[in-house]
């Protein structure tokens, strides 16, 4: 089924909802008798202002319900298998100011619930629930308001607030076909803004105006949100991972880093290019634009449904190692004396991606951040990939003053890296090409289609 076609079904908050259910059973066979309590996102002011802060949905709690209205509450009565969305009842005084909000019988249309109250009838419907034999409450306890928990949940027989937070997290990894659409969505409308930078690229002046560029497209492609604080770092900026200026001179640099992506229905798009200001790519460039592009395209020859992570990771590494060498910038030793040194880490020092949807670095991936290795210090996926997960595959080589220096103030490092080639790339800034995957069981899915093959980009950019 086509992507627009499975958007205009509801989201699947109730399969979402047994979903959890089932694997709060697996762990605790008692959860069969409990029920779910999850608190959206409340509306709150800015400070010593009247004016609303802007709003982001708590996940768990769309995913639980695809409503992405403040001031919500659900329960999933998980024995009867009933989802109950409570919304805010109508506010005269409001109104008048915002319109009318959506009613009971409005929202039960809209989402996948089975029934809709306004949020005054909570006290009661939770005080039902509790008088069950064997009720329990499962709730997030860092989601759930204090008069809630004092006057409602105490009357449960049980409550546990620990279980269902890693529960979500872990059922999130796994996409289904209206999570893979949204996703695949976002990503329609992200290439579109991106193509769109390609062709400002040589009448602008300010790493701002790549900026308002980009979400101009992604507003008037209908995705009012970004998925992230986009980067548009020029020249060296592109050296730092996540830059946040966004507003330094393009003249007389030679790159641009664009890290930026839209949002659709609460799912992100994560897409990173890099394009040479001038049109074309000078030598140096051009040799780490390839370099990077190798990374990528030898990683997403491995991925199918479990493969290690870390394999892929390496793999990335491994190319760099093998890239740099030929530039010449690493020199004096093996590919064996490279990767046991762990001098790639200086040019490539984060991990090569992450789990994607509602979140940018989705949940699930269980990091490791104190791992001793550098090398996987920043790895947000460990483990092996299943097959449904979505997954960026970001390689990157940069040109940090600050990273690289410290290596060649180590005797152990320097030795690896010939200063005087090094000197031609700093200006190079920085490369990074990532593009979001899905997993599938015999290989993957690449669901961004934004262009990235070098005679691609200089074509757009220079309109041929």
């Amino acid at each position: 089924m086509e992507t627009a076609e499975i958007l205009k079904g509801k989201y699947p908050a109730k399969a979402h909802a047994a979903k959890v259910a089932s694997h709060l059973q697996s762990i605790n066979p008692a959860s069969a008798s409990a029920t779910i309590y999850l608190e959206g996102q409340k509306t709150r002011l800015l400070e010593d202002n009247d004016e609303a802060q802007p709003f982001r949905q708590r996940r768990n709690f769309f995913y639980l319900s695809g409503c992405a209205l403040p001031d919500c509450h659900l329960t999933y009565d998980i024995p009867s298998a009933h989802l109950t969305l409570f919304i805010p009842p109508i506010d005269p005084d409001s109104v008048i100011w915002s319109g009318l909000p959506l009613s009971p019988a409005d929202a039960l249309s809209k989402f996948d619930v089975d029934s809709v109250l306004p949020s005054t009838s909570l006290p009661s419907h939770l005080a039902s629930l509790s008088r069950r034999n064997g009720s329990a409450l499962l709730a997030i306890a860092t989601q759930v308001s204090s008069s809630t928990l004092s006057l409602n949940l105490a009357a449960f027989q049980a409550t546990d607030l620990s279980s269902l937070h890693p529960v979500i997290d872990t059922c999130r990894v796994i996409k289904d076909r209206y999570e893979i659409a949204s996703v695949r969505h976002a990503n329609l409308v992200t290439t579109a803004a991106h193509i769109e930078i390609l062709h400002a690229l040589k009448r602008v002046s300010n790493e701002r105006e790549l900026k308002a560029s980009f979400i101009e497209r992604c507003l008037a492609l209908g995705c009012k949100e970004q998925a992230y604080h986009g980067i548009f770092g020029a020249g060296t900026n592109a050296a730092t991972l996540h830059y946040v200026g966004n507003d330094a001179d393009l003249k007389g640099k030679w790159n641009v880093l664009v890290d930026a992506a839209a949002e659709w229905g609460c799912y992100c798009a994560d897409v990173t290019r890099t394009i040479p200001l001038s049109g074309t790519f000078n030598q140096e460039s051009r040799s780490i634009y390839e370099a990077v592009l190798r990374m990528q395209k030898e990683c997403l020859l491995m991925i199918k449904g479990g493969v290690m992570w870390e394999d892929v990771h390496v793999r990335a590494h491994d190319v760099a190692i093998e890239e740099l060498s030929k530039l010449g910038i690493l020199k004096g030793g093996t590919k064996e004396d490279f990767v046991e040194s762990g001098i790639s880490v200086a040019f490539f020092p984060h991990g090569l991606g992450h789990y994607l949807g509602m979140d940018t670095h989705d949940t699930g991936g269980n990091p490791n951040y104190e791992d001793k290795d550098p090398e996987f210090r920043y790895l947000r996926v460990r483990g092996r990939l299943p097959a449904g997960c979505i997954v960026t595959v970001e390689p990157g080589i940069y040109f940090c003053r600050f990273i690289i220096e410290p290596h060649l103030e180590d005797p152990e490092h320097a030795k690896y890296i010939d200063k005087a080639v090094l000197e031609k790339y700093w200006d190079v800034g920085g490369v990074r090409i990532e593009d979001d995957i899905l997993v599938t069981k015999d290989g993957y899915e690449n669901l961004t289609t934004a262009p990235k093959e070098i005679d691609e980009l200089e074509n757009i950019i220079n309109g041929s």
